[in-house]
């Protein structure tokens, strides 16, 4: 999708948060706006995003890798060590 500017001023200490929340997150400030105003659309169209998880197991096992990698304590491989390539 083409792209445009928009230029917004914000007060000093949302702007240093919104860029340093992209910092620590690997991402840009414009990314952060971007999915900002993409939720604020979806509610105001009433397309939620919901993740629909049937399975019991599946829905423990998805929480479970959550709670690793927000704790950190899960355990990462690389591609090769994964796949055997």
């Amino acid at each position: 999708m083409p792209k445009t500017r928009l230029n917004i001023s914000l007060d000093y200490d949302l702007a240093d948060f919104i860029k340093l929340y992209a910092q620590e997150n690997r991402t840009t400030a414009s990314k952060v706006i971007t999915q900002f105003v993409l939720g604020l659309k979806r509610r105001s169209h009433r397309r939620h995003s919901e993740t629909i998880i049937s399975d019991p197991e599946f829905s423990q096992a998805l929480t479970e890798a959550h709670d690793r990698i927000k704790d950190g304590s899960a355990q990462w491989h690389t591609f090769a060590e994964v796949f055997g390539e």
